[in-house]
Formats: C-alpha cells, sequence, structure tokens
C-alpha cells in the first residue's frame, strides 16, 4: 500500500533533503507532490529516477494526500498547516511555530514516539530544533537509567541551518578573503561577518540576554524527555556548511559508569559511538555529512560533580535534525497504523 505525500518547501535545503531520504528509504509511495510558493512553480525537483514539477501550495487540495511535510518557514506553516491538517492530511512540520502548542506532539522517533497519538488534536505534528534532536537522541537510554537532572551545552551549529543563502554566504566571503575583496563583503545572514569567525548569536536576544535558540533547546528538551531537567544552553554559528557539533555536560540524581554508558550508547538504535583516545578517534562536522547516525564521541567524567560526565555530538542537521527525523515521524505513524 503507498501514500500519498506533499513536501511544502520543496525547493529548499531541508525540502531537497525530504525528497531524496524519501526515496532512500523506500517510503510506500503512491504519489509524491513537491510544492512552493508561486515564485518557485514550474521549477523541477528530482525524486529517484523521476522529475517532480513544483505546485503552488495556493492551488493545492491536501485532502488528497494522506501526509505533507512543511519545511518553508514558521509564517507559512502557521497558515496552511491547520487548513492541511482540517482537510485530514496529517501535516509534519519542520519550523518552530508549533513547537511549544501543548496540543501539537513534539516528536523524536527513536525519544518519544509515544506522544505521536497527540496528533489526533489537530493532524499536526511538530519536528524539534536540530539541536534539541541530536542531543536527545544518546540522552534518552542514559535518563531511562540514571534521571539526567541538569545540562549544560555548548553548540557548534553549521550555516545549513539557516538556509541555502547562509551557505552562499559563508562560500561567498570565504572566496573574497582569499582574493583580498574584503571591502566587498556583506554580512546579510549573520550580525557579523561568518567566515572564519564563530559568532555567539543564532536566531533574536531576549530580555535575559539569551537567543531564541537556546530557550528552543530548554524548553524542547523539558517537553520530550522531561519537564524536571535544567539545561543551560550556549548556541554559537560556525563557518562550516553541514554538520552540528555539541560539548554536552550531564548531571545525573545517581551513579553511572563510562562503561554503563558505552555500552547503552553502543546498542542505541541511530547513535554511533566513535571514540577512542588511544588513536585519537573522534567524529567531526565533515565527517557526518549524509549519514543518518548521531555521533558521540570524547566520553568522559566529568570529576568536578559526583555523577556527571562530558560528550561530544555531531550529526548532519539538514538529515537527523531536520528531513530523515521528519521522514522517521511518518514511517511511524505507519508503524503504530495511524494512517
Amino acid at each position: 500500500m503507498g501514500y500519498n505525500v506533499a513536501v511544502l518547501g520543496a525547493t529548499g535545503a531541508v525540502g531537497h533533503e525530504i525528497i531524496t531520504i524519501l526515496e532512500e528509504r523506500n517510503f510506500p509511495i503512491e504519489n509524491i507532490y513537491a510544492l512552493a510558493s508561486k515564485r518557485s512553480v514550474g521549477k523541477e525537483v528530482s525524486f529517484g529516477d523521476k522529475v517532480l514539477k513544483v505546485e503552488n501550495v495556493e492551488n493545492f487540495d491536501f485532502s488528497s494526500v494522506d501526509i505533507a511535510i512543511f519545511s518553508a518557514g514558521s509564517d507559512v506553516s502557521e497558515k496552511w498547516a491547520p487548513i492541511a491538517g482540517d482537510k485530514g492530511c496529517i501535516v509534519i512540520d519542520n519550523t518552530s511555530h508549533f513547537r511549544m502548542d501543548p496540543d501539537v506532539p513534539l516528536i523524536i522517533p527513536e525519544v518519544n514516539p509515544e506522544a505521536l497519538e497527540g496528533y489526533r488534536n489537530k493532524n499536526i505534528i511538530a519536528n524539534p530544533n536540530c539541536s534539541t534532536i541530536q542531543m536527545l537522541v544518546p540522552l534518552k537510554p542514559l535518563h531511562d537509567l540514571a534521571i539526567i537532572k541538569r545540562i549544560v551545552v555548548s553548540t557548534y551549529q553549521s550555516v545549513s541551518g539557516a538556509g541555502k543563502s547562509a551557505m552562499d554566504e559563508l562560500w561567498d566571503q570565504t572566496r573574497k578573503m582569499f582574493f583580498n575583496e574584503t571591502e566587498t563583503q556583506e554580512s546579510k545572514n549573520f550580525n557579523k561577518r561568518i567566515a572564519f569567525n564563530v559568532i555567539p548569536q543564532i536566531d533574536k536576544f531576549l530580555d535575559d540576554g539569551s537567543t531564541k535558540e537556546e530557550v528552543k533547546m530548554v524548553n524542547e528538551t523539558k517537553k520530550i524527555l522531561d519537564s524536571t531537567i535544567e539545561v543551560s544552553a550556549t548556541c554559537v554559528r560556525v563557518p562550516v556548511f553541514i554538520g552540528h557539533a555539541e560539548s554536552v555536560n550531564i548531571e545525573f540524581e545517581n551513579n553511572i559508569s563510562i562503561e554503563e554508558i558505552r555500552d547503552i550508547l553502543g546498542d542505541t538504535d541511530g547513535v554511533s559511538l566513535v571514540d577512542n583516545i588511544e588513536t585519537e578517534t573522534y567524529i567531526t562536522p565533515i565527517e557526518c555529512v549524509s549519514d543518518f547516525s548521531v555521533f558521540v564521541s570524547r566520553l568522559r567524567l566529568d570529576h568536578t560533580v559526583p555523577s556527571g560526565i562530558n560528550m561530544w555530538v555531531v550529526s548532519d542537521n539538514l538529515r537527523k535534525g531536520a528531513a530523515l527525523n521528519s521522514v522517521q515521524i511518518a514511517e511511524e505513524l505507519i508503524n503504530r497504523k495511524y494512517i
């Protein structure tokens, strides 16, 4: 049995990955529709050996599809997700708009698949922030064993998290640096030059000095994993095209050994433990591109607290951080016979 699927934002970086992953994972599709705004109508996107013509979302009948995966910005989702949901289509939304809506489940299939049933409230499911996803996939089984009480995380987020124009800006600025064209450089996507720099700001600042990206990680962790966990986040943009990295410090309520953690993570779906200090083996963003896994390296004790560990977490933000997680949500809907 195949399903009718629509991808809104099909011409964007994440939309392209969604379509690619649907094909790679042999998702059971009867018909697939590539949707975007009217300015992209007529463009072509590839789905396996097929070519899809981009259609205007304004003219699309969502009652004709079972699942729609949205990745076209919060304003677009705010308008079209309720319309699609009212027509019986299940929307999987990649934007931040519905994440903290109490009537919309916020889902990482490896972490809280049981919450999927809440989709019935509005026919909408929210995909979490990319940095939250890659952090919680390895932390879920550890929390089940020893109970996490506090997380301190610093992120090193690639420019692809800000879209294709941000990737173009990094490339353009880097090229101009090599040709000594510094006077012609512009920063349109970031407040500072991103080439050969790091920027300790992702999204807008709030009154307490945090950024919206940092608050997302706090609130989403509480909604998905456990409302009692305290989270402190610092989110930084780095001059990397694809692949987010995180330095994560975890404090547990109960004792847990490094050996136990290694055993657990080595047997956790979606996690690849790559960590050997003798051979100086660990994963960096450039090595995670196009992979489905969340990679854990630099696993070690934090000797400043009774039960603490540090780890380095890396993942392809366009894949597990967005597109893959969305497709996995759709797969879980099928597995649970919700569609």
